[in-house]
């Protein structure tokens, strides 16, 4: 029978084979991690390689993901549906075993990660929802929600901010669930870290009110399978696993060494490490009994039939219980979840009252909120500002479930959290800032687009006329930045009824986050027709239609839509044909078919302005390089906020002169 050496050797046979066919890659995290993995996946992990997406399995993240290799390995070798052939195309076009592993793109990858840190946060986010879900569900006798979340993180993953964000939270909150394995191998791109990295890790995590279990010889099997054994067994906080390993074990020219970080061996090498490790087999041979050894697949059928017995017992005695539960986990939504949404559309119509639109989108949150229980808010220390926290909701803490969270000064661990919970499933998160605090999410932003995961951020204060706090809080690129990030659906709108559409666009969407972005001052509520009322799910439409032939066309967002709209009044005074078109999304208006685009933007009408309290550049894609916008390419002033709108040009004034200057003066 082979040994736990041998079975482990097979990981690090695989992972430096692959690299040296793609020539590229990372082989030392996954030689240096093999004897940790092959416990964790073998003996503690508790999943079904028949059934990637079995609700009740542990998941497993992969933090430092540039060791995709070792988790590709780890994935064939116990019997996930990912041949041999996958990994010999490591690297390769349209191969599910990309650079850094990405979720959607190979069976058994929770996330995608590679940006250091993420995959820690996005654990954390995981037990969070693990943690909800048993709270809500679980009942005496029947813990239909029961599973562990493990990641793996390296020395970058614990030099990023966003640990310490999501570490801080995890401890705070108390998740017992949550096992957290540190490849302390002290090496990192740029050599060994103790010139740059020195502080004491155990010691920060141990503050932070985690449980740590130090001095691990990761390369001990016994000591491993005792540390993961007490990890699982462990009380109320989260388990930081401190393995002391080697990166690129077992090479003998390279281990311990930069050198082993991001390069292939080189046959040569790769050679000496065989006759090292004794590993005679030929490139990508594994010999049967490795395989039989590591094949998962039977006592993973077992854990999972289990389950399913005690599920079906669960249904028995709960079956309102048992039905909600399948419904959240499959990502469905209840029937008339948005009635009152719509009712508040419908009346925000009619009632014609000016209201910021932070507040018609906390307005519509209590039309949602009691509809939808899989609704999970947040907002980074800005709950009153955001409008996020609606009458209702309730405050979740280490000791009481809920469905809204504080997670302080933490934009950037709050979105990574976010993506884990949408990634768990079971949820659907939103989470708010300042608009122009998105910076700070961004990368976590991007991930979610890029995963397709449904996940919505509010993002407030969407202008300079948010006034007094300055160009340090006032946005201008950010919209822009949004706005070309691929798969990322955007709403800013102009007003209340705007603002219901863009939540109804946002808990349906499945295929990807979305963004909506909100006003801190009023917005004069808009008149529309039935029809007009009808397409803003369109995402852009005619707000208000020309009164004479038609000669020029405002394009406006947000709060600037009653500037553009006061514009075409004073030009309509003088036998002006002007028709305003409100885009509250660009990206949904983009998605509809040409002939409805070209009915909103007839591509013979070109003198075309389009007003936005942001960077102009964007709207050249609507306007032309003959078109104008009226927008803002500098940095902002401090000032009430109608004077610094006014002081940056964007006034009603500026959009009459824009046209005025695009038809000649007439």
């Amino acid at each position: 029978m082979p040994s736990r050496l041998e079975r482990a050797n097979a990981i690090r046979a695989l992972a430096m084979d692959a690299v040296q066919r793609a020539n590229s890659g990372h082989p030392g995290a996954p030689m240096g991690l093999a004897d940790v993995a092959e416990i964790l996946w073998r003996e503690v992990l508790r999943h079904n390689p028949n059934n990637p997406t079995w609700l009740n399995r542990d998941r497993f993240v992969l933090s430092n993901g540039h060791g995709s290799m070792l988790l590709y390995a780890v994935l064939h070798l116990s019997g996930y549906p990912l041949p041999l052939e996958a990994l010999q195309n490591f690297r390769q076009l349209h191969a599910p075993t990309a650079g850094h592993p990405e979720f959607g793109e190979c069976p058994g990858v929770e996330t995608t990660t590679g940006p250091l840190g993420q995959g820690f946060a996005n654990a954390v986010g995981m037990a969070l929802a693990e943690r909800e879900l048993a709270r809500a569900f679980n009942q005496p006798d029947y813990p239909v929600v029961n599973h562990h979340t493990w990641a793996i993180v390296g020395d970058g993953c614990l030099m990023e901010g966003i640990s310490h964000e999501v570490a801080s939270l995890a401890g705070t909150l108390k998740l017992g669930k949550l096992n957290v394995i540190y490849d302390d191998n002290g090496i990192s791109i740029d050599g060994a870290v103790d010139a740059w990295f020195t502080e004491d890790v155990a010691g920060r995590f141990e503050a932070y009110g985690w449980h740590v279990i130090r001095d691990v010889d990761g390369h001990d099997a016994d000591a491993v399978a005792r540390a993961l054994a007490m990890a699982r067994g462990s009380d109320d906080r989260p388990t930081l696993i401190m393995c002391k390993t080697v990166i690129g074990w077992g090479s003998p020219g390279k281990a311990g060494t930069a050198d082993a970080h991001g390069s292939v061996l080189g046959d040569e090498e790769i050679a000496r490490t065989r006759e090292q490790i004794n590993w005679p087999h030929a490139p990508f041979e594994i010999p049967a009994e490795i395989y039989q050894e590591w094949d998962c697949r039977e006592a993973g059928a077992e854990r999972e039939a289990d389950w399913q017995r005690l599920f079906k017992a669960y249904q028995s005695a709960h079956p309102e219980l048992a039905a909600e539960f399948e419904r959240r986990m499959a990502g469905e939504l209840p029937d008339d979840w948005d009635k009152g949404l719509v009712n508040f559309a419908v009346s925000a119509q009619t009632g014609l009252e000016p209201l910021e639109t932070r507040k018609a989108s906390q307005r519509c949150l209590e039309m949602i909120g009691p509809n939808l229980p899989e609704l999970f808010g947040g907002s980074a220390d800005l709950s009153g500002s955001n409008g996020t926290k609606w009458k209702g909701a309730r405050v979740m803490t280490a000791d009481k479930g809920g469905n809204y969270y504080s997670f302080g000064v933490r934009e950037f661990g709050m979105t990574a959290i976010a993506n884990g919970m949408a990634l768990h499933g079971g949820l659907i998160p939103y989470t708010g800032t300042f608009l122009v605090f998105m910076e700070y999410a961004r990368n976590a932003l991007r991930l979610a687009a890029l995963m397709g995961i449904r996940n919505i951020m509010v993002y407030t204060h969407d202008s300079v006329a948010l006034g007094e706090d300055g160009p340090t809080h006032q946005p201008i690129e950010q919209l822009s930045n949004l706005r070309t990030t691929p798969n990322l659906s955007v709403w800013r709108p102009a007003d209340s009824v705007e603002t219901s559409f863009a939540w109804q666009a946002a808990i349906k969407r499945r295929e990807g986050p979305t963004a909506i972005v909100l006003t801190r001052q009023k917005t004069q509520a808009q008149i529309r027709s039935e029809d007009t009322f009808a397409a803003i799910h369109r995402g852009g439409y005619v707000l208000v239609a020309e009164q004479h032939e038609l000669q020029a066309i405002i394009i406006a967002t947000g709060s600037e839509v009653e500037l553009a709209v006061a514009a075409a009044r004073q030009l309509s005074a003088r036998r002006i044909g002007v028709r305003v078109v409100s885009m509250p999304s660009v990206d949904t208006f983009l998605a509809q078919d040409a002939e409805y685009r070209d009915a909103v933007l007839p591509p013979d009408v070109r003198c075309r302005v389009a007003v936005e309290a942001g960077h102009p550049d964007y709207w050249h894609k609507f306007v032309g390089l003959d078109g104008a916008v009226v927008g803002i390419d500098r940095f902002g002033v401090s000032a009430p906020g109608d004077q610094a709108m006014a002081e940056l040009g964007i006034t009603t004034d500026a959009v009459t002169a824009a046209v005025d200057g695009l038809l000649g003066g007439k």
